[in-house]
């Protein structure tokens, strides 16, 4: 039975949410097809049907997942309110919706070169608008040096905070960036 071209978008924008998503909790090799099928709630042939392989879906779900966070930086949203929330205990406890650099970083090197041309655009687009933000009445590399130090302490300090078993270091982690950022 063949199905609508608008339940196959709907079945592969729910394979891709569902591939961003569980990628950001379990990692990329935590993964397989079958939690993957299981939790879009599709078959192992409809995936493969929809992106021919893991890779590719791989691919497309970094991709998704960028583009989703990017989303939400709005024209009006601050330096100190996207710090704030960046390093607040809600985003290190709720990996699978939130930053997909913190939660793939550590990965993203031994995948394919697309899904790593997606990260590296995906870190390129955050530096843009980072720099937007930083170093007012700065020089444009002084605010792009910025930004990538920026960046770099936000995902950094997520990792970290991550991956300790120490709750309160982990806070620690997280109040201290902020402090080193001036926020």
């Amino acid at each position: 039975m063949r199905i609508s071209k608008e339940k196959a978008a709907e079945n592969r924008d729910r394979i891709l949410k569902s591939a961003s998503r569980l990628m950001r909790e379990r990692g990329i090799s935590g993964v397989g097809v079958d939690a993957l099928t299981e939790a879009a709630g599709m078959t192992h042939g409809s995936l493969y049907s929809q992106f021919g392989s893991k890779e590719r879906l791989v691919e497309e779900a970094v991709a998704d997942a960028i583009a989703s966070k990017v989303q939400e930086l709005r024209e009006g949203t601050t330096l100190g309110d996207y710090v704030s929330q960046y390093l607040s205990a809600e985003h290190r406890d709720d990996p699978g919706r939130g930053c997909p650099f913190a939660a793939l970083c550590c990965e993203i090197r031994y995948q394919s070169n697309g899904a790593r041309e997606h990260f590296t655009a995906g870190v390129k687009g955050v530096v843009a608008w980072l720099s937007s933000r930083v170093g007012k009445g700065s020089k444009q590399k002084r605010r792009e040096d910025q930004a990538l130090a920026t960046l770099s302490s936000l995902v950094g300090a997520l990792v970290l905070a991550r991956a300790v078993n120490d709750p309160k270091l982990s806070d620690d982690i997280l109040r201290a960036t902020r402090i080193g950022l001036g926020h």
